[in-house]
């Protein structure tokens, strides 16, 4: 069992009990939030934030953890999301943002900017794996949060879809690596097309594998189409 405020969840509260029991206790609305593309290296870092309707009202059919689900269930589960969401926002962090500030720094802003992006002021926030200060309202981080909070999946698939959207563009844009396919994680094919052409603007340069490669290429950027 896990202490939530003045509460405890049994680990079989299932997905929804985190919420409810933070409800039952007056702590409403309660927001997650979580990221997309933190281990990439290309493309921008993508946070979103929701929160979750009560009741029978906000539950989601197949949510889960974004990364436990097919594309193809993940994209109708993000229409459910954001159709039955009480509030959702989502923050976009590009490459060269990612590069100047750092990683994590990154993150935990735009885990702060896509909260207070929220239409609904929450009363309680649950992030996934890390801790942010400053939101003005009690919180708690979880580790593996987007498997055992719904409001926490939900930002998940939000972050995830545009993400993966945003990637998909890209390659449009960038064909030669293939985002389409690995959306700027690291695979031994997206590895091969660094070393060929060298990093594209929407490479994360402060990546050990994409600056060893500017140190053995130089800045060589394959060309944008169309």
């Amino acid at each position: 069992m896990i202490p939530v405020a003045k509460a405890t969840v049994r680990r079989d509260a299932g997905l929804y009990g985190y919420e409810r029991a933070l409800t039952r206790l007056g702590l409403a609305p309660v927001a997650g939030a979580d990221e997309a593309g933190r281990g990439a290296c290309a493309g921008p870092l993508v946070v979103a934030a929701a929160v979750l309707r009560d009741g029978r009202r906000g539950e989601v059919p197949d949510l889960a953890d974004s990364k436990l689900l097919t594309p193809p269930v993940r994209e109708r589960v993000y229409e459910v999301v954001v159709a039955r969401a009480a509030a959702w926002s989502v923050i976009v962090v590009p490459a060269e943002e990612v590069d100047r500030r750092g990683l994590h720094v990154t993150n935990i802003e735009a885990m702060r900017r896509a909260l207070a992006r929220l239409e609904l002021t929450p009363g309680y926030v649950l992030t996934d794996g890390f801790p942010v200060a400053g939101l003005g309202v009690p919180g708690l981080a979880m580790w593996k949060g987007d498997q055992m909070v719904a409001c926490i999946a939900a930002a998940s698939v939000i972050a995830k879809v545009t993400r993966d959207r945003i990637m998909t563009d890209m390659h449009d844009r960038w064909p030669g690596y293939d985002f389409a396919t690995h959306k700027g994680y690291v695979t031994p094919e997206h590895q091969q097309a660094l070393s060929r052409y060298g990093p594209s603007p929407v490479h994360r340069r402060s990546y050990a594998n994409v600056a060893r490669v500017m140190g053995e290429n130089g800045p060589v950027v394959l060309e944008e189409t169309g």
